[in-house]
C-alpha cells in the first residue's frame, strides 16, 4: 500500500521501524536510511523473514540536503519519517519540499551549535518579540507553513510521546472532555533503573541541553522563565511511587498555547532521580556540556560530543533497564458550567518493550508515537496541506492506534493535582 523512507537507525528509529514491520499492510515497503548503512542492514537482517514488509536500506548523511533530494527521487516514498536528530529537521523538510514528498518527524528542529553567529541573531530577535529564550521551539519549521500548504503536502511535527502523544491528550480532552480547560500539567516519570552511575535514556546531546536550559511556562498570556530545575514537585505516580520532578522547558507548551483556546496555565515536569541531577551538575560545571568548540591537542572538540562518546549508548540500555514509565496530562476546567478535573495518561514496562523489540521503554514510548502518526498521513485520516502538530488533527485515530499497537491510556476523574 505504501513505500516508506525513515532516516534514522538509533534506538527510537529501531522501535518505529519494527512497529511499522506489525503493520505490513500499510508500510508495504520501507528504506532505512542513515550514516552508518551497516546498522540499517544489521536491523534489516534481524527483521528478515519476520514480516512481509520489503526492506532496503541506504547510507545518506542528512546534513547534506542535496543527498536527501538524491534518495527521495531514487526510492520515490510516499512519506519520509525523520527519525535523526533534530539538528536535521530542516535539511530533510527542504529536501521533502523539493521533491514533493509528506513528511513528519519525532521533535522538534534545534540548532546544533548555538552560539553559531547567525543563529544568535535569529535567537536575540526571537527573544526581543516573545520574551522568550529557550532555544527549543517551533519558529523553525513554522517558517515552512506557507511553503507546505502551496506544495499541497503535510508535515507533521513532534509525533512522540512528548511532544506528540501528550498534546494528542490534550486535544482528546478539549474535544470529550472540556468545554473550557484552564490548565494543563504534563507529567513526565521515567520510574527506571538501569544500573549504572550515570547514563541517559535518548540522545545524550539532546537530554542533557534539554535538562540544562532555564525552565518555563506559560501563564496568564504570556511565558514565566526560571533558572534550570529551580522548580520541584512530588508526586505519587501509579505503578511507579513517590518522585521529585521539575519543571522543564518542553516545546509542546508553546504549540499547546497556540491551539488551546483561553488555557490559563500550562507547565511540564519530568522526574528525576539526584544521582542524575549531581552528574549532570559536575559535568556542566566544569564545560563538559558545552557545544562551543575547543583545541585539543591540536584537534578541534565539541564537549558534549565527547561526552556522548563516553557515556553509555542509550539503545543499548534495554537489557538492563527494570521498572515503568508514567506519562500524561493532568487538566482542570469546566464542562457544562461545572469544574472538572481530569487526568489521561499511559504506564509503559521497560521489561515487556525489551521482550517485544528490544528497547528500553523511553525509545519505545517515542519509537510507537512515530509509527501511529506516520500510520495517521498514510491512511488518509491526517491529511491537511501545510506544517502541524499533533493536537491540530484529530485525536481520536491517533489514540487509537496507540492503544491497538502498545501504548493504551489510561484514565482517572480525581487525580491529585501538582500545586
Amino acid at each position: 500500500m505504501s513505500r516508506v523512507l525513515i532516516i534514522g537507525c538509533g534506538g527510537v528509529a529501531s522501535v518505529a521501524i519494527q512497529k511499522c514491520c506489525q503493520v505490513s499492510e500499510v508500510f508495504t515497503e520501507i528504506c532505512i536510511a542513515s550514516r552508518t548503512k551497516s546498522k540499517c542492514d544489521a536491523l534489516a537482517a534481524k527483521l528478515e523473514g519476520n514480516t512481509s514488509t520489503k526492506i532496503t536500506t541506504a547510507q545518506v548523511d542528512a546534513d547534506k540536503t542535496e543527498e536527501v533530494i538524491a534518495l527521495i527521487k531514487n526510492y520515490k516514498p510516499e512519506l519520509v519519517m525523520n527519525i535523526a536528530l533534530p539538528y536535521q529537521d530542516l535539511t530533510i523538510m527542504d529536501a521533502c519540499l523539493a521533491c514533493g514528498i509528506n513528511y513528519m518527524d519525532t521533535a522538534n528542529y534545534e540548532p546544533e551549535d548555538i552560539n553559531e553567529p547567525n543563529w544568535r541573531a535569529i535567537y536575540d530577535k526571537r527573544c526581543k518579540e516573545e520574551g522568550f529564550s529557550a532555544y527549543f521551539d517551533y519558529s523553525w519549521q513554522w517558517a515552512y507553513r506557507k511553503k507546505f500548504e502551496d506544495a499541497g503536502l503535510t508535515a507533521l511535527l513532534g509525533s512522540g510521546f512528548d511532544p506528540g502523544v501528550t498534546q494528542a491528550y490534550c486535544a482528546y480532552a478539549l474535544k470529550h472532555e472540556f468545554d473550557q480547560i484552564d490548565t494543563i500539567d504534563i507529567l513526565d516519570c521515567n520510574g527506571g533503573d538501569h544500573g549504572y552511575p550515570f547514563a541517559t535514556n535518548f540522545n545524550p546531546e539532546i537530554n542533557l541541553r534539554e535538562v540544562s536550559a532555564p525552565g518555563s511556562y506559560w501563564e496568564n498570556g504570556h511565558w514565566v522563565e526560571i533558572p534550570a530545575m529551580s522548580i520541584k514537585r512530588e508526586y505519587n505516580f501509579e505503578e511507579v511511587g513517590q518522585k521529585d520532578m521539575y519543571l522543564l522547558h518542553h516545546e509542546e507548551i508553546e504549540s499547546l498555547a497556540k491551539t488551546i483556546p483561553g488555557v490559563k496555565r500550562i507547565r511540564f515536569f519530568m522526574t528525576f532521580g539526584q544521582s542524575y541531577l549531581d552528574h549532570m551538575r559536575c559535568l556542566e560545571n566544569v564545560g563538559m556540556l558545552s557545544t562551543t568548540p575547543i583545541n585539543y591537542e591540536g584537534k578541534e572538540i565539541v564537549p558534549i560530543q565527547f561526552l556522548k562518546a563516553l557515556l553509555p549508548d542509550p539503545a543499548t540500555l534495554g537489557p538492563r533497564t527494570k521498572g515503568k514509565t508514567n506519562i500524561g496530562c493532568i487538566f482542570t476546567g469546566t464542562k457544562d458550567g461545572k469544574p472538572k478535573t481530569y487526568y489521561i495518561y499511559n504506564i509503559c514496562d521497560h521489561e515487556e518493550c525489551y521482550k517485544e523489540v528490544e528497547s528500553q521503554a523511553i525509545s519505545y514510548t517515542t519509537g510507537v508515537p512515530a509509527m501511529c502518526g506516520a500510520l495517521m498521513l498514510l491512511t488518509g485520516k491526517w491529511n491537511k496541506a501545510g506544517v502541524y502538530t499533533v493536537e491540530e488533527f484529530d485525536p481520536d485515530p491517533y489514540i487509537e492506534a496507540l492503544d491497538k499497537y502498545g501504548l493504551p491510556h489510561r484514565e482517572s476523574y480525581s487525580p491529585v493535582l501538582v500545586d
